[in-house]
């Protein structure tokens, strides 16, 4: 069932998970967008509570989550966890209050839309108190892939990530800090965040493997972009990395099209696409690169090229912050949205 209760003009707003680095971003969002809340509300674990996060010129203490907390909330942004929003979800549908989840708890299920605003914005017309904030890695992707699908039908893409340490959280961004001082003074590097080392090295594993020998990482990819972009038909591939970077996702992605498109109509159909900032000039070695678009909120594309194995094919470099775009920004734009 569609939900039916209306957000007010100036809906309270809780921000579950506050703490973290999502959340924190969340917080930072709703300032910077100058969202119209009537009040914001920061939610964490009891561990957390009385702390104090900076919100534009004032501060926000820190208010312990239970399911009494959305009770007069209208909007809650989540970025704890899938467990914590599995426990919660009940409680916070029941108080009349849209849940909108940046975890993997509920992205697959046939009740909840997955939702990327420039790309299928029209989908929380059928949520039921719920709508769900895809991968980071899927947000990025699927913005480039829109336009292009639009123009000409897509049939297959090969994706090949390169994931910034932060996509694991605040603490694996600090082991990044600590193997790099470790390498370079000499000292044997402590592994507690990642599978390997991740200073100086690359690794090609992203959440759990499967049965059939990709990643549940990659897994998500697929099936989150087919939902999002309504094409079950479309083929898709994924190779998911984690690099020694510190926030800001990369992709290398080759598109085969249904019928041919061009170069040029493909650069100038992402130029006039809303969030994509095409930055592409090889001669005088411009592209895209993580280290310079921290704290951006557009998804940029570069390395824009034939690709020549294919009959209609086409080649491309995408990067976007995957704590703005790939989470917090994301979410905020559904919360405009509603």
């Amino acid at each position: 069932m569609a939900w039916d209760r209306a957000i007010p003009d100036r809906p309270t707003v809780a921000v579950a998970g506050a703490t973290g680095a999502v959340g924190r971003e969340m917080l930072k969002v709703l300032k910077q967008r100058d969202f119209p809340a009537e009040r914001v509300i920061a939610l964490a674990s009891s561990r957390s509570r009385g702390r104090r996060l900076p919100f534009a010129d004032e501060e926000l203490e820190v208010q312990e989550m239970t399911p009494a907390s959305f009770v007069g909330v209208d909007i809650a942004l989540f970025s704890a966890g899938a467990s914590i929003s599995r426990t919660m979800r009940e409680a916070v549908v029941s108080a009349g209050c849209v849940m909108i989840d940046n975890s993997s708890a509920f992205r697959m299920e046939e009740d909840v839309p997955l939702v990327v605003p420039e790309v299928n914005a029209e989908d929380i017309r059928w949520h039921s108190g719920v709508i769900a904030n895809p991968n980071c890695s899927t947000i990025q992707l699927v913005v480039a892939l829109k336009p292009l699908h639009d123009a000409a039908t897509i049939k297959r893409v090969v994706v090949a990530t390169y994931q910034a340490a932060s996509g694991a959280g605040a603490a694996a961004m600090d082991e990044l800090h600590e193997q790099t001082r470790d390498v370079l003074a000499g000292r044997e590097p402590r592994v507690e965040q990642f599978s390997h080392q991740i200073a100086f090295n690359c690794i090609p594993h992203i959440d759990v493997f499967l049965d059939d020998g990709s990643t549940k990482e990659e897994w998500k990819m697929v099936v989150e972009t087919k939902k999002i972009m309504h094409a079950p038909q479309m083929e898709l591939i994924a190779s998911c990395v984690r690099v020694p970077v510190l926030r800001c996702h990369s992709e290398a992605v080759h598109v085969e099209f249904e019928e041919p498109l061009g170069l040029e109509k493909a650069r100038q159909v992402l130029e006039e696409a809303p969030g994509i900032v095409v930055t592409d000039s090889p001669s005088e070695s411009v592209y895209p690169m993580p280290a310079m678009l921290e704290g951006t909120d557009a998804t940029y594309v570069g390395r824009l090229r034939a690709d020549d194995s294919v009959d209609h094919g086409i080649a491309m470099w995408v990067v976007a912050d995957q704590l703005r775009k790939g989470a917090a920004l994301n979410a905020v734009q559904i919360a405009e949205l509603l």
